[in-house]
């Protein structure tokens, strides 16, 4: 109730400000021009909404296959991560608009270097978390399975893996915040289809109000991807939350 109460005044104060703010249609447009592009141009928006959704999902799932692959070698293998760790770091610092020319010349202009920058850009919050997650197993446990004689493959079973999934999944939600902006910047660089190229399309044209309904539904994504997220860690991960329920 409190979440529609505050949208509600969000939207007022943004259609006063379009209104009487003294600026540009083009600019702004008020929220009920963006409804009404909303439907107006649903056929359009939702045929664009399935190919960056297809994106983003699929992009987000190799990021999370690789981020945890990754997490569980460097919490294994403490010399690579003392080598690689700042590397990943600095893989943070560079800007999508340099490398999605060169993904775009090694896989062509298909859905491949669309995914490959979703992965790039959401995998690093899945590692770190990971990581963290793992790291934070106490070690009595790993004693305990090493002096029965446990493999490593049944050290990952019961004491790294229940450690890791929670943490991977929670990385993955703070991933997909940004896994939608990454879509669209992949789409960017190379597209037909998809929001960012009704975005790209839409705002030289001065279609504003669609270009800020692709913006409404690509928001609407990321929480419906946020939310469906959350549900897969209750139903995957249920200690997890056992725990924060004890804590609080």
């Amino acid at each position: 109730m409190l979440a529609v109460l505050i949208v509600l005044a969000l939207l007022g104060a943004w259609e006063l400000y379009a209104r009487l703010g003294g600026v540009d249609d083009f600019i702004l447009p008020a929220p009920d021009q963006v409804a009404s592009s909303l439907w107006h141009d649903r056929g359009l928006l939702w045929d664009n909404l399935l190919v960056t959704t297809q994106e983003m999902v699929l992009g987000l799932l190799l990021s999370l296959v690789c981020g945890a692959a990754l997490a569980l070698a460097l919490h294994r293998f403490r010399p690579l991560r003392r080598a690689t760790y700042p590397l990943l770091v600095g893989t943070q610092a560079v800007p999508i608009v340099v490398i999605a020319p060169l993904l775009a010349a090694w896989f062509g202009y298909g859905i491949l270097p669309k995914l490959v920058i979703v992965a790039l850009v959401c995998f690093f919050p899945i590692v770190v978390t990971t990581l963290d997650g793992l790291r934070a197993v106490d070690p009595e446990q790993h004693k305990l399975l090493k002096t029965l004689g446990a493999s490593p493959m049944q050290t990952f079973r019961w004491v790294e893996a229940p450690a890791a999934l929670p943490a991977a999944l929670s990385g993955a939600k703070i991933a997909v915040a940004v896994g939608g902006i990454a879509a669209v910047f992949a789409e960017y660089s190379g597209s037909e289809r998809g929001l960012g190229h009704l975005l790209l399309q839409s705002i030289p044209q001065l279609e504003t109000a669609r270009a800020w309904a692709a913006v409404v539904v690509l928001a609407a994504l990321a929480i419906a991807c946020f939310s469906l997220l959350a549900l897969a860690e209750r139903r995957l991960a249920p200690w997890a939350h056992r725990r924060k329920d004890l804590d609080a």
